[in-house]
């Protein structure tokens, strides 16, 4: 996470646009995909660890298996039978699987056991998993200030203005309470929106919205 490489490759599923790519890779193009490349072709898979309350965990997981390569965000807990898939960022994106006021939270909860502390690190880390179609004015300069933290993109406030616009495959959702007493949104892809046949089941959602709960 210290290479400034690694984050272009991370966050190019995040842009939808030319404008937002020259933004994002600039005159690195080619040397962050043969970073990103590196990184598909280990034997291992790279994992990163976001630590939230109550011994809960966010997982970044580069899935670097041939043929079927891709990045998931997955929430567990020690007592939880199988870790839950928030959002899975590949071929068959699935998501989103974060509001913004749960991404910050996690970013900044400042918990030790994970993999960093750094909350511009772990605001980039997660962003891929994030989808909001109510981001608060703030959010561009809080945005602006991990990419300029963390890497050497030329322009990070008109960056951020267009990450916070594309967000991703998936889109933003709508992230609501009422009727169901936990947060959930109506996102086409996502298995936090209760009416895809695919959602998880109203427990486990619960389950997911009090951990990722600000």
């Amino acid at each position: 996470m210290d290479e400034p490489l690694f984050w272009l490759g991370h966050l190019y599923s995040c842009i939808q646009s030319e404008g937002a790519e020259e933004l994002l890779f600039g005159a690195d193009y080619d040397a962050a995909g043969d970073f990103q490349r590196q990184i598909w072709e280990r034997a291992e898979w790279p994992a990163f660890t976001v630590p939230l309350a109550a011994d809960h965990r966010l997982h970044v997981v580069y899935r670097t298996v041939a043929d079927d390569t891709g990045t998931d965000y997955l929430l567990h807990h020690p007592d939880w039978g199988q870790a839950e898939v928030l959002a899975r960022d590949d071929g068959h994106f699935m998501g989103p699987g974060l509001s913004w006021p749960e991404l910050v939270a996690a970013a900044d909860n400042m918990l030790p056991g994970g993999s960093t502390t750094d909350p511009h690190s772990r605001l980039l880390l997660l962003l891929p998993a994030f989808g909001d179609d109510a981001v608060p004015d703030d959010a561009v300069g809080r945005l602006a200030g991990a990419l300029h933290a963390r890497t050497s993109v030329e322009d990070p406030e008109s960056l951020a203005s267009a990450l916070l616009e594309d967000q991703g495959a998936p889109g933003p959702a709508c992230w609501t309470v009422a009727g169901h007493g936990f947060s959930v949104n109506d996102g086409e892809y996502s298995f936090r929106n209760p009416a895809n046949l695919f959602a998880l089941s109203a427990d486990r959602l619960a389950q997911v919205a009090t951990a990722l709960a600000p």
